[in-house]
């Protein structure tokens, strides 16, 4: 005769406390007020823009801001663009193959190299902007998009070697055996291997110097100050005299160009978490 199988109570999940639902809505609020508020302007006319009290909603919306931005904006979105693509290519050309020789081949100089790019993540942008005028007057690289590219890449750069260096760190050595026994040198199995499995950070690293050299400001004031191919970030100024400020259209021009940049981050945000955290934790 079998003993009877007692009842097993099911626990129900602990219901988290009102108030901090409450205050997380209160903080993502206030933290999404900007958005908003960059929004609400750029539909607000421009006699409404000094009322008193402001107007917390766009009773009386125009559309006068975007108007200009597509009528205005499109070159320095298309310059931006470029500028954001050449610094994906040339931070993964140089930060790739580098964090590969110094996770998987290991040169003598390995930490010292490590250091020294830590060390670049701290310099100002205004000086290294300083530095890059004196160069590029000298070059004559100033006000080319060729200049901004190479520029933005030097702040996505050393980001890149860590971040592929962590995670390419995390990659079985015995993979590169393998593949040395099959017949691969160094150079097929960094691009037959290690690229295909470090997916994750390279991801991470084009989206960030993506972002970097498309909101960039300091590197675009200092060196393109007067090209004919300007981004968007100077762009804006287009709307800013001695007089009168257009901040209906300055708010579009920001509307419209942190589009890409919010869609980036929705597409890539799960490649981002496992780049970015890679690494952080050894067997």
């Amino acid at each position: 005769m079998t003993a009877p199988t007692p009842s097993v109570t099911p626990r129900h999940p602990r219901r988290r406390p009102w108030w901090k639902t409450a205050l997380g809505v209160f903080l993502t609020a206030v933290m999404l007020f900007p958005v908003y508020w960059i929004f609400n302007v750029s539909l607000t006319r421009t006699e409404d823009m000094r009322s008193d009290p402001p107007h917390w909603f766009p009773w009386d919306p125009t559309l006068e801001g975007y108007a200009n931005v597509v009528r205005d904006q499109l070159p320095a979105l298309t310059t931006s663009l470029g500028i954001g693509l050449g610094c994906v290519l040339l931070t993964l050309a140089i930060s790739a193959p580098a964090a590969f020789s110094l996770a998987k081949l290991r040169p003598r100089g390995a930490g010292t190299v490590n250091f020294l790019l830590l060390v670049a993540q701290m310099v100002p942008s205004v000086v290294m902007a300083v530095g890059f005028y004196a160069i590029y007057v000298r070059l004559g690289w100033l006000n080319s998009v060729w200049g901004l590219i190479i520029a933005d890449s030097t702040i996505a750069v050393p980001f890149g070697v860590m971040v592929l260096t962590a995670f390419m760190s995390g990659i079985p050595g015995e993979l590169m055996q393998a593949a040395k026994i099959d017949g691969a040198n160094t150079w097929r199995i960094f691009r037959s291997v290690i690229l295909p499995l470090s997916r994750n950070a390279v991801l991470t690293v084009s989206l960030f110097a993506f972002l970097w050299a498309w909101s960039d400001f300091i590197f675009a004031s200092t060196l393109d100050r007067n090209g004919d191919a300007i981004p968007i970030t100077l762009g804006i100024y287009a709307y800013i005299g001695n007089n009168t400020t257009e901040w209906n259209s300055i708010m579009a021009t920001a509307a419209v160009a942190s589009v890409p940049a919010a869609v980036l981050l929705v597409v890539a945000q799960r490649f981002v978490a496992g780049g970015v955290t890679a690494g952080a934790v050894k067997d």
